[in-house]
């Protein structure tokens, strides 16, 4: 499983996984009850790999956020949704010092602890971490390989041009 499989869909609590596309419609299981349902195309859905958080200075994949608050918990829960906003904001700015208080709202980090600490329950987190290693790894190559092949085309001879 990768983070593009995991959905947060607008109105409705909790994760969901990817399943299948319908017609009109998005299916999605319920990563804790296991229930399917349709997410029709009215309904925002996101998939945890589109979101982002923003910073002073640019946006912050949310999967970056996910590791630096595993890394600095070392692989435990995170603060409840339920603790103070000021025990959240203070564990955020831990976690991200540079985000954007002013963009970022309480019920953003409530939302983040939430979905981290669930992902965490289910032990599903260092296997979605595992994966986006992986896939930062293929990428990093690929561009590697990309600019390699490119300083190579440069190195070539130029070509006689008759005009």
């Amino acid at each position: 499983m990768e983070f593009k499989d995991i959905m947060a869909i607008s109105g409705k609590p909790g994760l969901y996984k990817f399943v299948a596309q319908g017609r009109n419609s998005v299916i999605v299981e319920n990563l804790e009850t296991g229930k399917r349902i349709s997410a029709f195309t009215t309904e925002r859905v996101s998939s945890l790999e589109e979101i982002s958080i923003f910073t002073e200075n640019e946006d912050i994949p949310l999967t970056e956020v996910f590791k630096n608050i595993s890394d600095k918990l070392e692989g435990k829960e995170a603060p409840g949704p339920k603790s103070s906003s000021d025990e959240l904001k203070t564990f955020f700015t831990e976690v991200l010092p540079d985000y954007n208080e002013e963009r970022v709202y309480v019920s953003d980090i409530r939302k983040i602890v939430l979905w981290y600490n669930l992902l965490q329950r289910l032990n599903l987190l260092n296997e979605l971490m595992e994966a986006l290693g992986k896939d930062v790894e293929s990428k990093a190559e690929e561009k590697a390989d990309a600019k390699a092949e490119d300083e190579s085309e440069e190195k070539r001879p130029a070509e006689n041009k008759e005009e």
